[in-house]
């Protein structure tokens, strides 16, 4: 009887040990401020991203994905937290996240309780002064963004234009000395160690192509004549008050850069090809994490996720910046590699937001499900990208403004109730709109029942603490 306890104790101890240790690794990458001028969404595209795609090969790459919000703070949080912002009153990029949320755990929260160990570096919670939106709780080891280091002096010579934020050119002249391969080299490091007695978390912020748009001079030169987006003059003539009131502030830059002399360095057109450089350079340190994960023995046991938390008009619809409810500032790169589920290059066109990422990791590890999110697991997704999805994908930028996309359509509500609605198929770059023509009044009340019911008020800002 005694040898038939110890059996059953020590087969019950080494099939739980078994259990803990066969958990999946979880690599997080997530990229600020990367759009969908890239080869990975758009072979056509003169920005290549061979990493990027590299990586889709490996997994399942949705081709209509978008972020929650065209803003760093208000995407991050709710894609962390799995709430949107009209849950959380997180609209702005300066919005206290953790004083809307203080007991909600984050995605890596989830996993330091099931016993992961939990780490990260670079760019993961909005930047802002200086990292106090960084949320320790959510790891056990975490490596800080460097610090920007700036030229002596603006490095476009666009006279009386551009700040040390809104430069542009070829810096660092030491690539070690960038932001990004610091982070890199850093998650590098921790896919070489030994694996322990838990499973890892790892996430990996990637700053660039975040502005300025500084990148080492080699990816600079790699990059030819990329040419400019394509654009209206008038594109702005039927946009709605709602549209104009909320993009007002925003013109500074556009008006700006069209001030420029083109045919001098610093011109629009070498603003442009420098975020190209910058994402070349993002595309190298993903690249240089995913050569570490390769050559790790857990690289048949690593769940790998790629998102970036919005996109970027260059110059689209008359806009630079993000800070808007249009295509170009919320379509998105993302990617799930999942060892057993996903099917290697395979392709989802469901219109999905970053809702999904929270509930679908949960559900990837095993891990509880969270009745709270706002979004739902993609897993039968992931296996069957075939698959009917029935609902659009959500956006909102500042309470009472948000997008609604579906398959072939964007609906723009804006606070003041004026609409915008674009048709993707005979429009891609979403130059006329629809809103106000009669036929497509019964296609409008379609997307207008998914617009959020109730939003939460708006949380204070964040200050720092003196």
């Amino acid at each position: 009887m005694k040898i038939l306890f110890t059996f059953l104790f020590l087969s019950t101890f080494f099939t739980s040990e078994m259990r803990a240790t066969s958990k999946p690794n979880v690599l997080f990458i997530t990229v600020d401020d990367m759009n969908d001028w890239i080869s990975l969404l758009d072979p056509k595209s003169p920005i290549k991203t061979p990493n990027l795609e590299r990586l889709a090969r490996r997994g399942t790459l949705f081709t209509r994905a978008y972020c929650m919000s065209a803003a760093c703070n208000p995407s991050r949080a709710a894609t962390l937290t799995g709430l949107r912002p009209t849950t959380s009153g997180v609209y702005g990029n300066k919005s206290d996240w953790r004083r809307a949320l203080p007991k909600r755990r984050t995605i890596m929260e989830q996993f330091r309780a099931a016993g992961y160990v939990v780490k990260g570096a670079g760019k993961i919670f909005h930047h802002h002064l200086d990292g106090a939106f960084h949320d320790d709780d959510s790891f056990d080891k975490f490596r800080h963004m460097s610090p920007q280091l700036y030229p002596d002096r603006k490095l476009n010579r666009a006279k009386d234009y551009g700040s040390r934020n809104t430069d542009w050119g070829a810096w660092p002249p030491d690539e070690k000395d960038a932001i990004d391969f610091a982070t890199a080299e850093y998650c590098i490091k921790a896919l070489q160690q030994p694996p322990g007695d838990k499973p890892l978390f790892l996430a990996c912020g990637i700053f660039k192509p975040h502005s300025p748009f500084f990148a080492p001079a080699k990816y600079h030169t790699a990059v030819g004549d990329i040419g400019l987006p394509a654009r209206r003059a008038d594109d702005w003539n039927d946009l709605p008050s709602g549209a104009l009131k909320l993009m007002k502030s925003k013109q500074w830059f556009w008006t700006g850069m069209m001030k420029v002399d083109q045919r001098q360095a610093g011109s629009y057109q070498q603003f442009i090809r420098s975020y190209a450089a910058c994402i070349a350079f993002a595309d190298a340190q993903i690249g240089r994490v995913l050569d570490a994960l390769d050559a790790s023995p857990q690289r048949d046991n690593t769940i790998i996720v790629l998102w970036s938390d919005h996109g970027f008009h260059l110059g689209e619809k008359n806009h630079i910046e993000k800070f808007a409810l249009w295509e170009k500032a919320n379509h998105i790169p993302f990617i799930v590699v999942a060892p057993g589920v996903t099917k290697p290059g395979s392709l989802c066109d469901a219109p999905i937001d970053t809702s999904v990422l929270y509930p679908t990791l949960l559900e990837l590890a095993g891990l509880p499900a969270d009745q709270r999110c706002d979004g739902q697991s993609i897993v039968p997704w992931l296996r069957d990208p075939a698959r009917v999805w029935t609902q659009p994908a959500l956006m909102t930028y500042g309470r009472g403004n948000h997008a609604v996309r579906s398959a072939r359509w964007r609906y723009i509500r804006y606070a003041d109730g004026s609409e915008e609605l674009y048709d993707h198929q005979h429009d891609p770059h979403e130059w006329i709109n629809l809103a106000s023509e009669p036929k497509h009044a019964k296609l409008i009340e379609e997307h207008r029942k998914w617009l959020p019911t109730q939003e939460a008020k708006p949380v204070r800002d964040l200050k720092r603490k003196k």
